[in-house]
């Protein structure tokens, strides 16, 4: 069976005013969209470009049923959430590496690492 990788994740703003909450199968991908406003919409509208909270999850129905039921809860208990794990809420994604990877046609890991 093939491992598959699911994330429910938490975004805000610089303010802290608004949250959203959304899943996706490559967190570092969407959240480098979500940071260079190419995802249209809410979080574009709100400058939603701060991770300050995500779960990662192998089954999608999983992750999707997690989704669903962060988006039922009040304000106050995303709050809670976020702050258990992430009491200052900085931006988990601050340090990623957010530039696309560039395949450069290497044959071998060892040609690689000699360039």
């Amino acid at each position: 069976m093939r491992d598959h990788n699911y994330y429910v994740y938490v975004l805000t703003n610089k303010h802290r005013s608004t949250l959203y909450v959304g899943v996706t199968n490559d967190l570092g991908r969407r959240v480098a969209e979500h940071k260079l406003g190419e995802v249209p919409g809410f979080t574009r509208r709100y400058q939603l470009k701060r991770l300050v909270w995500f779960e990662h999850y192998r089954d999608i129905n999983q992750a999707i049923a997690r989704e669903k039921q962060l988006k039922g809860w009040l304000r106050a208990k995303k709050n809670a959430l976020i702050e258990r794990d992430n009491p200052r809420w900085f931006d988990l994604s601050a340090d990623w590496e957010q530039q696309p990877k560039i395949d450069r046609g290497w044959a071998s890991v060892e040609e690689m690492v000699e360039a």
